[in-house]
């Protein structure tokens, strides 16, 4: 069973976490960003390799 997940709807989803997550705890903001480029980095090379 194959599951394929739309990389834009990912990347909302993502991002609307991390607005959420800054939104509460503003002393996250630079952990925050670090996680989600790192996400949308490995992301962006899984679909450049595939």
């Amino acid at each position: 069973m194959n599951i394929h997940i739309d990389p834009q709807l990912l990347h909302a989803l993502i991002a609307l976490i991390a607005g959420i997550l800054i939104f509460i705890k503003p002393k996250l903001l630079s952990y925050i960003v670090a996680i989600y480029l790192i996400v949308i980095g490995a992301l962006g090379l899984v679909n450049a390799l595939t």
